[in-house]
């Protein structure tokens, strides 16, 4: 058998510990904070939150939640908010009850919160003003009670005629009550099955599923980053973390590279996060400096910005000495132009999903410069296999789909066994992504899933088809991705038309391009802005399928492969 893993020893996994008991008190090993490092830096502001402040509104959150809307164990609360000093502290509240945290997307129309809000049966919404008017929108779905579910991180440019309680009210109401609830205390082993988190993800096909994450999970894959980090080691002479380095927390934090690696990973290994709510090259560019961050951890978007765009030249950002991309992979060129931007930073890439809870490999410690193409190193504790199309399993350089077992495993989708079982296999997960390891070495190829990465999101064919399909002039319809340097893959759709649409625009050019823009707007009305279908559309007589009706999406892939290049998404500063 060809088992691929590392022979660093990971320590113990506490499973009998909640998130916030793992992450707010000192635990054996774990590096120490000094007094005047903070937690949270407000990017706009500069305001600074320390391990007491963090710690006070954690618990006068938790306190005030079970009062006024009785959060309790098994409870799920919805954080629809771009990323905030308070969405850590609004998490740890909600594990601290026993309750189960739903990040969403913020930019979600109407439509896909309502969907996460119903799958992952959610009790309470917190939001941010940017979102209260989609979040109202859907406020009575579900468990939801309309506006009362609601809570405001602020109330800037809200109005409360309808009292909706902020996050700051209610720190000052449950911090001047006596405590109304009893923090949840696992017993020994209860932590591996306790869901802490449900993070949506389309899986290996369809539509996005809930992944079901434990508190053991998220626990378990920071001591894993840790590890591979040395982070106790005192020999180590690497030292890639110092307490007070700062990292510029720019990745959203409803995502799992956002939520476990930079929320509970890197505030583990006592780094400050600088809270950027929204990605901008200009304030990013400027924040890196003006907070002398020390290490970033991006996507290649925003790489290809840092590699390209003339503004980046005129700052001099030597003081970063670490830099990690994830969420797609990374082109050797830009790695290497990255070097130049960065000279004294490691730059490397990771590898993870939201079914093995974030981190299976990561560039080693004592490499400087990843390998070109390598995601890094297995996770100390994480096993991987490489299965061959007949089933067999691949040796040491051989092609085939990259399977994982480890101790941050996800659990399973909620309420999906289908969707289960063909996933999370007999304590595996399988990735659905090609993959070679070489050496020490995990290099992912190709996708063999269906699901495409646009600026590291995942994006469901299946989910833009069946849209697709309530177009009236669409009889049939095939989503395949497009290569963009800017966001990786693009949306394209190959689309049949009706016999009437074909008819009413004939040979007419004008009419089919402006049939074209009705499609995509068909969609972008729908759908969050990284699903649109910026790779373009394209009418084709008709799609090629299988025998039993299965969509042949490689014919598509390789016919989408001659068109026009100039059809990417121009990069939004």
């Amino acid at each position: 058998m060809s088992l691929f893993y590392t022979t660093q020893p990971l320590p113990n996994i506490p499973d009998d510990l909640t998130i916030p008991q793992f992450m707010l008190r000192e635990i054996s090993g774990r590096p120490r904070r000094p007094s005047n490092v903070p937690y949270f830096v407000e990017d706009l502001t500069g305001r600074r939150i320390g391990y007491e402040e963090a710690h006070h509104r954690t618990f006068s959150l938790a306190n005030a939640l079970s009062l006024k809307w009785n959060i309790a164990r098994g409870d799920v609360v919805c954080i629809f908010s771009p990323n905030h000093v308070d969405y850590a502290p609004l998490i740890w509240a909600v594990h601290v009850l026993g309750g189960t945290v739903t990040p969403a997307n913020p930019s979600y129309t109407a439509e896909e919160l309502k969907y996460q809000l119903l799958t992952s049966n959610a009790k309470l919404m917190v939001t941010h003003p940017a979102c209260f008017k989609v979040a109202s929108s859907v406020a009575n779905v579900g468990q939801l009670s309309g506006k009362k579910s609601i809570i405001l991180l602020d109330s800037l440019g809200v109005s409360n005629a309808d009292g909706i309680a902020t996050v700051d009210e209610l720190v000052t109401f449950g911090a001047r009550r006596p405590e109304n609830y009893k923090a949840i205390r696992f017993k020994r082993g209860e932590a591996r099955t306790a869901v802490a988190f449900l993070s949506f993800s389309s899986g290996t096909t369809g539509s996005p599923k809930a992944v079901a994450i434990s508190h053991y999970s998220v626990i378990a894959n920071v001591i894993q980053m840790a590890t591979h980090y040395n982070i106790n080691d005192p020999k180590d002479i690497h030292k890639r973390f110092i307490p007070g380095d700062t990292v510029l927390a720019v990745l959203p934090f409803f995502h799992i590279y956002g939520l476990v690696v930079t929320i509970h990973f890197l505030l583990y290994v006592s780094l400050t996060l600088v809270v950027v709510p929204k990605f901008n090259l200009s304030d990013f560019l400027r924040s890196i400096e003006r907070y002398r961050v020390t290490h970033l951890y991006v996507v290649p978007p925003q790489i290809v910005l840092l590699c390209k765009h003339p503004e980046v030249k005129k700052y001099d950002f030597r003081h970063v000495k670490l830099c990690i991309s994830g969420a797609a992979p990374l082109g050797g060129e830009l790695m290497r132009q990255l070097t130049q931007i960065l000279p004294n930073a490691t730059v490397g890439q990771g590898y993870g999903l939201t079914e093995t809870c974030a981190t299976v490999s990561m560039t080693p410690p004592e490499s400087k410069f990843g390998a070109i193409g390598s995601a890094g190193r297995l996770m100390p504790g994480t096993i991987a296999k490489v299965l061959k199309p007949d089933g067999t399993m691949a040796k040491e350089g051989e092609r085939g789909e990259l399977v994982v077992s480890g101790p941050s495993m996800a659990l399973c989708y909620l309420n999906n066994p289908e969707a289960s079982a063909e996933t999370f296999v007999d304590g595996w997960v399988r990735t659905g992504d090609e993959v070679v390891i070489q050496g020490t070495d995990l290099f992912v190829v190709d996708r063999l899933k269906e699901i495409m990465k646009v600026r590291g999101f995942q994006v469901a064919p299946a989910e833009l088809e069946a849209h697709l399909l309530l177009h009236p002039d669409i009889t049939d319809a095939c989503v395949v991705p497009i290569p963009d340097e800017y966001s990786g893959e693009l949306p394209l759709a190959y689309v049949v038309l009706s016999e009437s649409a074909l008819a009413l625009i004939g040979s007419n050019q004008s009419k089919h391009r402006l049939l074209k823009q009705e499609i995509a707007k068909h969609v972008s009305d729908a759908k969050v802005h990284y699903k649109k279908l910026a790779g373009g559309v394209e009418f084709i007589d008709s799609i090629p399928k299988n025998p039993s009706g299965k969509i042949l999406r490689r014919i598509l892939r390789e016919k989408a492969k001659g068109l026009p290049r100039e059809r990417g998404l121009v990069p939004k500063l």
